[in-house]
């Protein structure tokens, strides 16, 4: 392999989304994944469709550049084994519940105890100093857990909904990678390996709060829990006279540009919903609809 992260070895534990996805990115950056699974297999084997039994289409996609070997943990042959590859591993990462590898006894001290300096990456729901330690998470329940359903029904959906992709699994694969990349240069500092947690939930509500925490921001609050322009009615692609077309009109200069499309030069300085930034962003929902009537008509 080649990339940046050539001659780095991973340990994957990891099943379904999540851990699959974020090794498959550093295996994609050069690194040598392994991945260790059950002696039933990866779960998301069996997610149809398929040409092969066992070789289900997501896992294809998020298990390439990766070798492959069956362990059974829960035994000792097992555990000894996968010890033995952490000697010579510079991460090992895993997506059960810590609970669950105190159980295996592969904890960060049993692992460290034979390789000081891994990487040790726990990527799970909830981060074990939050009140909702032990609970299990897949990525519809984090979606809850983070107001998704909900902010799709306030922004028009005709009830809560699920974004139509694992984006939890997702993001928080993206995360365990940025975690994995920055322990190995703190490694390379320091000398010293660590132990890095990656929890589904404070990843997704940091993601989520990032826009809609909005006025909560202060203290005192100064708006509601909630970004307009995010929920404005016409956030969506616009109709046209012949289907639908996606259209961002931002700054100044697009405006501009827009207001003289549609022949209402005048409009930027003499609206003061439009003039600025900030104007806009006070009247979104009304700036949006103002779109969507000309996109309906005039494009």
């Amino acid at each position: 392999m080649t990339g940046p992260l050539a001659g780095v070895r991973i340990i994957d534990l990891t099943t379904v989304v999540m851990g699959p996805f974020a090794t498959q990115i550093l295996a994609d950056l050069g690194a040598d994944v392994l991945k260790v699974e059950p002696p039933e297999g990866d779960v998301l084997r069996h997610i149809a469709p398929m040409k092969h039994p066992g070789m289900g289409h997501i896992f294809l996609h998020h298990n390439r550049n990766k070798r492959s070997l069956m362990l059974d943990l829960k035994q000792a042959t097992g555990r000894e084994a996968l010890l033995r590859l952490a000697r010579t591993a510079d991460v090992l990462i895993y997506n059960v519940r810590p609970q669950a590898m105190r159980r295996l006894r592969l904890t960060y001290e049993d692992v460290s105890a034979v390789n000081p300096r891994i990487i040790y990456v726990g990527a799970y729901g909830y981060s074990q100093g939050g009140r909702y330690a032990a609970q299990p998470a897949y990525d519809d329940l984090i979606q809850g857990m983070a107001a998704l359903p909900s902010i799709l029904h306030d922004a028009g959906a005709d009830r809560p909904r699920y974004v139509p992709t694992a984006i939890s699994d997702r993001i928080t694969g993206l995360a365990a990678v940025n975690a994995v990349t920055a322990a190995l240069y703190c490694r390379s500092r320091t000398g010293k390996g660590q132990a890095v947690e990656v929890p589904m939930f404070e990843t997704l509500a940091h993601m989520v709060l990032g826009d809609h925490m909005c006025g909560r921001t202060f203290d005192p609050p100064v708006a509601p829990l909630r970004y307009e322009r995010m929920l404005a009615p016409h956030r969506a692609p616009y109709a046209t006279k012949d289907g639908y077309m996606c259209v961002l009109i931002y700054n100044d200069k697009h405006w501009r540009k827009f207001f003289s499309l549609i022949g209402r030069e005048e409009m930027f300085e003499a609206d003061p919903r439009f003039s600025s930034q900030e104007a806009r962003s006070r009247n979104i929902a009304e700036v949006y609809a103002f779109v969507a009537e000309h996109m309906a008509t005039n494009a």
